[in-house]
């Protein structure tokens, strides 16, 4: 059953499955991003130029994973667009994190032609295995009415 504008509550709060973020991981994603920075990809260079234990995930790999991540009551709104997304990196994310995304809806603003469907603003935490956020930001999203 698809979730509607107008049954989404504001301050409901969400969470997403967790997943282990892998050295596979991080070379796939230079490899499809182009982004073979060393503080992704040269465990040595990383060790003598940064107070990071080891080579670090690209921020957009962890954005990416945390939204593939959704949770299952998202994944039930009838989400018409993804709007906007924003993140602010926080902590790094090293290979055998394990990291998982909350949701809380924060804002709800229906459309000026169709109240029946509005765009919705959902803050973002991105979580590490010790319970610490490792980014932050919002989504927002066009969701549909009962039509």
């Amino acid at each position: 059953m698809e979730i509607t504008f107008d049954a989404i509550e504001v301050g409901s709060v969400y969470q997403s499955a967790g997943r282990t973020i892998t050295e596979a991981d991080i070379v796939n994603f230079a490899g499809l991003s182009g982004d073979f920075n060393p503080l992704h990809m040269d465990e040595e260079w990383v060790r003598e130029n940064t107070n990071f234990p080891s080579r670090i995930a690209h921020g957009l790999l962890i954005h990416s994973v945390g939204e593939g991540l959704a949770c299952q009551e998202l994944g039930s709104w009838k989400i018409l667009a993804f709007l906007e997304t924003q993140r602010r990196m926080i902590r790094p994310v090293t290979p055998g994190d394990r990291i998982c995304q909350h949701y809380t809806v924060k804002l709800k603003t229906p459309s000026s032609k169709d109240p029946a469907r509005g765009v919705v603003q959902v803050d973002v935490v991105i979580l590490n295995q010790k319970g610490e956020p490792v980014q932050e930001g919002y989504n927002k999203y066009l969701i549909g009415g009962g039509e």
